[in-house]
């Protein structure tokens, strides 16, 4: 008699039809698995709106459509064409020239050039074509203050009373302030106050502080320099 085989744990038991299970290894102890340092964990900026610089850029300024401008120069240059295309085509139809254009070409003829009227008529001239030169080179809108660029595709200005009004108000919420103007510059803002108790020089500096933080609040591409004066209020009467 034989003795029975003890059946070892760690071995598989055979099957009745004489073959053996074959060991399941985990993938992942054999390190042929996927491998799982490739996975990143989604950092906190992923997936976060890109907040803007806080310096900002030199934006652009606006550009006026200066339609009254445009549209007075092509109304005289329209009329005076018109006028002369009439008597010209007068003068076609045997038809004598109007007696403004005779006179006219009449003084070009016999006036010198160093007449006083036809000085006259060419500084004038010149002026016109000056402020037409420079309406054409410069952008104009000077009330409108570009701000910051916070998206590609945005370019976004405030008005200066829009930003005085903002300022004015925040200075009126300064302790001891009774009355605020504020003349919103390019470059600079004005403030002028009045304030019936505290001392001037604490009043005036805390609101120099608290403008200066309301100014740089605004968005503004050129934050303006802030200016500040503070007096007692007049007397009434």
């Amino acid at each position: 008699m034989s003795e029975p085989r003890g059946t070892d744990p760690a071995e598989p038991p055979e099957s009745e039809g004489g073959t053996q299970r074959l060991p399941v290894v985990d993938p992942s102890e054999t390190g042929e698995g996927p491998d799982q340092s490739d996975r990143s964990e989604p950092t906190e900026a992923e997936g976060q709106p890109t907040a803007p610089d806080e310096e900002g850029g030199r934006e652009s300024r606006f550009w006026s459509a200066r339609r009254v401008p445009a549209g007075i120069v092509a109304l005289l240059l329209l009329g005076l064409a018109g006028l002369f295309l009439y008597d010209v085509a007068s003068v076609r139809a045997d038809r004598p020239a109007m007696s403004w254009r005779r006179e006219l070409a009449q003084q070009l003829a016999e006036r010198p050039l160093d007449d006083v009227w036809v000085l006259v008529g060419a500084g004038v001239a010149a002026a016109l074509g000056l402020w037409l030169l420079v309406l054409a080179a410069t952008p104009g809108l000077r009330d409108v203050l570009p701000m910051r660029r916070a998206h590609a595709d945005v370019h976004a200005g405030l008005h200066r009373d829009a930003a005085a009004s903002a300022l004015r108000d925040r200075a009126m919420e300064v302790s001891g302030v009774q009355s605020a103007d504020v003349r919103m510059r390019r470059t600079k803002a004005k403030v002028r106050a009045a304030s019936h108790f505290r001392e001037l020089d604490d009043v005036r500096t805390e609101l120099d502080a608290v403008l200066t933080d309301a100014v740089r609040g605004l968005g503004l591409s050129r934050p303006p320099a802030v200016s500040v004066r503070v007096r007692r209020p007049g007397r009434k009467g």
